[in-house]
């Protein structure tokens, strides 16, 4: 099964979930207790920390949910805030991991987002722990497709709107050109 967040990350091909860790961790598991998928294929935007750049294809097993608040030392997480899927599919378009990192929030601050490539955190999306974590409860095999929209900084949200329609159009192509979607 393809799914997506939705809004304008919407397409004919794929089922929505919702926006963020909340909607899309709610609406994935009603989904799975309904019908349990054989796999899952996210796919969506992601913001990058500064290693990869706008429209690069970036796939993924891996997530983390670390807030920026962690990185200034000013808070900690009893749970573990990274995670992997169990049963990964990624081996068929993964040539190496990237790690994904999801808040509700967008970073906007470009020192901070360098400091998320000291954790070896190539980028963002809003959405993905919840997929991961999700997959796994349910035994699911599951990796990430993601298109770069924008760098994480100052000017996210513009990049973010320019950049978007393209990245999409360079998504859909990608799906195809793997045989994802036909």
């Amino acid at each position: 099964m393809i799914i997506c967040a939705g809004n304008q990350e919407s397409f004919s091909f794929a089922t929505t979930i919702g926006v963020g860790l909340i909607d899309s961790a709610i609406n994935l598991t009603k989904i799975c207790l309904m019908q349990v998928p054989e796999y899952l294929i996210f796919i969506g935007s992601c913001g990058s920390y500064g290693k990869l750049k706008p429209f690069d294809i970036v796939t993924s097993s891996t997530s983390s949910n670390i807030e920026l608040s962690f990185l200034q030392d000013l808070s900690y997480t009893p749970i573990d805030n990274v995670v992997k899927a169990q049963n990964s599919i990624s081996s068929f378009f993964v040539s190496h991991e990237t790690i994904i990192n999801s808040s509700n929030y967008i970073t906007t601050d470009e020192k901070l987002s360098k400091q998320m490539l000291d954790y070896n955190i190539d980028c963002e999306n809003m959405e993905f722990f919840s997929v991961v974590k999700v997959a796994r409860e349910f035994n699911i095999p599951v990796v990430g497709v993601f298109v770069v929209t924008n760098y994480c900084n100052k000017n996210a949200h513009e990049d973010f709107k320019q950049n978007h329609s393209k990245a999409m159009q360079i998504l859909v192509n990608f799906l195809h050109e793997k045989s994802i979607i036909k």
